[in-house]
């Protein structure tokens, strides 16, 4: 997980997971909408899993 990585889920939390997949942006996106704090979560927690 790269510095510009972690500052760019800060600030826009589904552009940070666009190399994960598909799946990966359409859940941020929508946790996201649904609030700026669960959307960076969920775009950390994926940006740290290291088996994608």
């Amino acid at each position: 997980m790269s510095f510009w990585r972690v500052i760019l889920a800060i600030f826009c939390p589904p552009l940070a997971v666009i190399g994960k997949g598909c799946g990966s942006i359409l859940i941020v996106f929508l946790l996201t909408l649904a609030g700026w704090v669960p959307g960076v979560i969920a775009a950390l927690i994926i940006l740290n899993n290291p088996d994608r």
